[in-house]
C-alpha cells in the first residue's frame, strides 16, 4: 500500500499540472471509484466542472486538491492499496483499470488529463468540506481531521509524541501504524523505522523510554525522506509516479522483505544475525533477532 514518501511523491507529481488549471467535465470509467461522494458521482462531476484547482496537499497518506472556486472545498484522492495518477494526454491509450478521467488545462494553457488508474478499487475520489486541522488550524478534509501529523510535517514533534507514547499499553509497530498518532507510516517504513532504531516491533510503549521513542520516530523521518529522493518503493507496477515510473527505494531496505538474509548492521560487525519474518496484526514484521531484542 503506498505510504507517506509514495503519497508525496504523487502530490508532487500533480502539482505542475494541476496548480492553477480549469477542470473540465469528469469522465467515469467505473462508479464504484466514486461509491464515497457525499451527494453521488453526479454532484461531484457537477462541482469539477469549470472548479479552477489549487495546489495538492498532503496529511500523511491522504492526499486532496482544494478547489479556488468554489472556495472551501476539495477532492480527497485516496490511493487505497493500488491506486495510481497518471498525467497523461487526452489522446493516448487507456490504461487497463481505469476508473477516472479528468481533463485539466493547465496555466501554460495545455489540455491534459488526471486519470485515476485503481486494479483492486479500494481506493476512490470524493468531494469535501475543508475544516480547521484541530492541531495546526490549516484547511483539511473533514474525512482526514482525525489524521494526525505526519514525521515530514513542520509541526511534528518527536519528543512529545513519544512522551505520550508512554501512558499506552500497547507495541510500539501497533502506535507506528496508528494514524490518529502519527501518520503516513505504513508496514515498509515501520520495520525500517524499528530496524534503525533498534527496537523489537513488539516492545512495549511503557518500557520504551523517551529518548528511544523519539529516536524510533527520527528513523521514521529519516527513512521516509530517503525513500522520497528515490521516488518512493515500489515491488510491482501497482504503484508508480503520475508519469508511470516505478520508484527505487525497494534496493535500500534494510529489514523489509529481506526475509532470510544477513543483518547489514549485524554483517558489518562480525554477527550472525538474519532477517526474520514474524507474524503481526493479520500482516508480517521483518526484525533482525540479535540486534533489535525485546526488553
Amino acid at each position: 500500500m503506498p505510504e507517506l514518501p509514495e503519497a508525496e511523491v504523487v502530490r508532487r507529481g500533480m502539482e505542475p499540472y494541476v496548480a492553477g488549471a480549469v477542470a473540465g467535465r469528469l469522465h467515469v470509467c467505473d462508479v464504484r471509484a466514486l461509491r464515497r461522494c457525499s451527494d453521488g458521482p453526479a454532484a461531484l462531476a457537477e462541482l469539477l466542472d469549470g472548479a479552477v484547482l489549487a495546489r495538492p496537499q498532503r496529511r500523511g497518506k491522504f492526499l486532496w486538491v482544494p478547489l479556488q472556486s468554489p472556495r472551501g472545498r476539495a477532492v480527497v484522492v485516496h490511493l487505497g492499496m493500488s491506486g495510481q495518477i497518471r498525467v497523461d494526454d487526452p489522446g493516448r491509450e487507456h490504461q487497463r483499470h481505469l476508473r477516472l478521467r479528468l481533463p485539466v488545462r493547465g496555466a501554460d494553457g495545455v489540455l491534459r488529463e488526471l486519470r485515476f488508474v485503481d486494479q483492486r478499487l479500494f481506493g476512490g475520489w470524493w468531494d469535501d468540506e475543508l475544516t480547521p486541522c484541530p492541531v495546526t488550524g490549516e484547511p483539511i478534509p473533514a474525512t482526514a481531521a482525525h489524521i494526525a501529523l505526519d514525521p515530514l510535517h513542520p509541526g511534528f514533534d518527536s519528543r512529545a509524541v513519544a512522551a505520550g507514547w508512554r501512558s499506552r499499553r500497547t507495541a510500539v509497530k501497533r502506535a507506528l501504524l496508528d494514524q490518529s498518532v502519527v501518520s503516513g507510516i505504513g508496514n515498509i517504513y515501520a520495520d525500517e523505522a524499528l530496524w534503525a532504531a533498534r527496537v523489537h516491533p513488539e516492545q512495549s510503549l511503557q518500557r520504551l523510554s523517551v529518548a528511544r521513542g523519539t529516536a524510533v520516530l527520527d528513523a521514521a523521518a529519516d527513512v521516509m525522506r530517503r525513500a522520497l529522493a528515490v521516488g518512493g518503493t515500489s515491488f510491482d507496477a501497482l504503484y508508480v509516479n503520475v508519469e508511470g515510473r516505478s520508484g527505487y527505494f525497494a534496493r535500500s531496505l534494510n529489514a523489509y522483505g529481506r526475509t532470510g538474509e544477513p543483518c547489514p548492521r549485524c554483517l558489518r560487525s562480525g554477527r550472525d544475525g538474519r532477517i526474520l519474518r514474524v507474524a503481526f496484526m493479520n500482516r508480517a514484521s521483518h526484525l533482525c533477532p540479535v540486534c533489535q531484542r525485546r526488553r
